[in-house]
């Protein structure tokens, strides 16, 4: 009886509302294809919403998709870019990102702010009267900024109050995107949990064949084990008109017909993208580039969407005990495919030895842990980690080893490094090492003690940056007539620090520049009510994170009675 209460309660819905199916129209007028879908596995994060192809292209009209007002705007290099959020009266809020700009009305109240703060970067949130819009109403053109790697629009769905992520899916948007494909399942693991587990003569994790049915279906190679062992999968979901590859929407696993572990991308939090790390095999991720999605937890870690049972999905197998273990894997239309994994108790020679590499640091995940050396310290606060296991930690020639990038990190630690012999401590912070390269970490100095905040585990160094920031004019007019131009382009980088400010003048007034931070690139977009007939000075200031600074002045003529 309790394996049925169990079922019963891994089958209700995570969000069990009903959602209006023909509230909200399509954010674009466009063939509707997916370049990624709601809960796929991104790198720190699962991806919280569509990406709309836009044919590769900038500047394609978006649409509020119902009533509404807009309710927040952030512009930024990083990110979303420029983002438009809009608050609906049903409880809802939709999220347009990557957009090349606003549209009408909306865009003059994006400059004025940006005009009014001296800054590109801005946050705004607009009041419900000062920018209501209808469905159907242009808002702004689909683009490329912030973190897009090519033209797309990003599409969320929020819950207005709760602010929690709803897959797009459950408001009528399959109608769009016809999915008569069941999902992939292309690779399959099994992994001996504790010191005295092994599987198929290993105690490493094993790939496990897979043969494929007449119906789609697939069955795996007999399972030899003792111990306590877990599963992973490699799987993926295709729809009728998107032609790539997607993130599954549902996974469940059974032992014996019991529900062993699973979870469903209904919804998602914020606050919990980055377990993502935990849920795959986060070592093999780095080696390979491949995300075994885990379908157990060694340490439970606070996932909503996971249900599981008591053990966590981990399955023991004993003497005299035979197992039929099931996975099954489904998208949102309700297309499935399983595979069916035959487990047997066997004594077995070890062939494949796991033998840890042990270290005199043994990390406990859920308590703090601090380990210093010759003026070097790194503190990690409890659940930094989400698994025990032994720190690489050492110090030599100024400069401390704190592991490598194998072991997820879910929050900050800090680093703090003691050097009384530093003489321009202003201009010098925590650097993680990179082979040659010194990263930036921002950095705050408490008497010859030298502290930042980190999630990258690795090699840390103090690093001196005296250099100022690079400007370099593009287009190079400068000093000549630029009647016909229509921008002002210069790239800006810094190759130590990094940019942290950049302000543009013409005439001694502040003007906007855009920055794109893929391409180093700062834009200004000519206006003419800015400019003087004939000689115009124009001035750029940039500074990098430790207060260097470059600038960059020319003169350009430009005779607006032409124009």
């Amino acid at each position: 009886m309790k394996y049925l209460f169990a079922l019963l309660i891994f089958y209700t819905p995570v969000f069990a509302q009903n959602y209006p199916h023909d509230y909200f129209r399509p954010p674009l007028d466009l063939p509707m294809q997916l370049a990624g879908n709601f809960g796929e596995l991104r790198s720190n994060h699962f991806h919280t919403g569509f990406d709309f192809r836009t044919q590769q292209k900038e500047g394609f009209p978006v649409y509020a998709t119902a009533d509404g007002y807009v309710s927040r705007i952030k512009i930024s290099p990083f990110g979303y870019g420029k983002a438009i959020y809009i608050n609906h009266p049903n409880g809802y809020t939709t999220v347009y990102g990557h957009l090349q700009k606003g549209y009408g009305k909306i865009e003059q109240f994006i400059r004025a702010e940006q005009y009014k703060n001296e800054s590109f970067e801005v946050e705004i949130f607009p009041a419900p009267d000062d920018l209501p819009v209808k469905k159907g109403d242009t808002i702004a053109l689909s683009g490329n900024t912030g973190g897009s790697e090519g033209p797309h629009l990003h599409f969320e769905f929020r819950d207005t109050k709760s602010e929690k992520i709803i897959n797009p899916l459950y408001f009528g948007f399959q109608t769009s995107l016809p999915d008569t494909k069941k999902p992939i399942i292309s690779g399959l693991m099994v992994y001996p949990i504790t010191e005295g587990s092994m599987a198929n003569e290993s105690q490493k994790p094993v790939m496990v064949n897979l043969s494929q049915q007449d119906d789609g279906n697939y069955i795996a190679e007999k399972i030899d084990a003792q111990g306590k062992i877990g599963f992973g999968l490699i799987c993926s979901d295709y729809d009728n008109v998107s032609y790539n590859n997607n993130g599954v929407f549902k996974v469940q696993a059974f032992n014996n017909g019991s529900l062993s572990f699973g979870y469903e991308f209904s919804q998602l939090s914020f606050d919990e993208g980055r377990y993502v790390n935990a849920l795959i095999d986060f070592p093999r991720f780095k080696k390979t580039k491949q995300r075994y999605q885990k379908l157990f937890m060694k340490n439970p870690f606070a996932l909503s969407i996971i249900k599981s049972d008591a053990q966590n999905g981990i399955v023991s197998v004993q003497e005299g005990y035979s197992q039929i273990y099931k996975i099954q894997v489904s998208d949102f239309n309700q297309n499935q495919v399983s595979v069916f994994i035959p487990i047997d108790f066997a004594q077995q020679q070890i062939v494949i030895k796991d033998i840890p590499e042990k270290t005199p640091y043994f990390l406990k995940a859920n308590t703090d842990n601090v380990y210093a050396k010759e003026g070097m310290e790194v503190f990690f606060p409890a659940k930094t980690f989400y698994d025990d296991f032994y720190l690489k930690f050492s110090v030599q020639n100024k400069i401390m080893t704190v592991h490598d990038e194998s072991v997820p990190v879910h929050s900050n630690f800090k680093v703090s490094i003691t050097d009384s012999t530093v003489v321009n401590k202003d201009k010098t912070f925590v650097a993680s090492l990179k082979g040659n390269r010194k990263i930036f970490n921002a950095t705050k100095c408490f008497g010859n003690t030298f502290t930042a905040y980190t999630k990258n585990l690795g090699q840390f160094t103090l690093a001196t940056d005296t250099i100022a920031p690079k400007i370099t004019l593009i287009n190079a007019k400068s000093l000549k007539k630029i009647d016909d131009q229509k921008q002002i382009s210069l790239k800006i980088d810094d190759d130590f620090s990094g940019i942290k400010s950049y302000n543009g003048y013409i005439n001694d007034h502040w003007v906007l520049f855009e920055y794109d931070n893929k391409s180093d690139r700062i834009t200004y977009e000519i206006n003419d009510d800015e400019l003087i007939d004939g000689a115009n000075r124009l001035k750029v200031i940039v500074s990098d994170n430790l207060g260097n600074s470059a600038i960059f002045e020319t003169t350009f003529f430009r005779n607006k009675k032409t124009k």
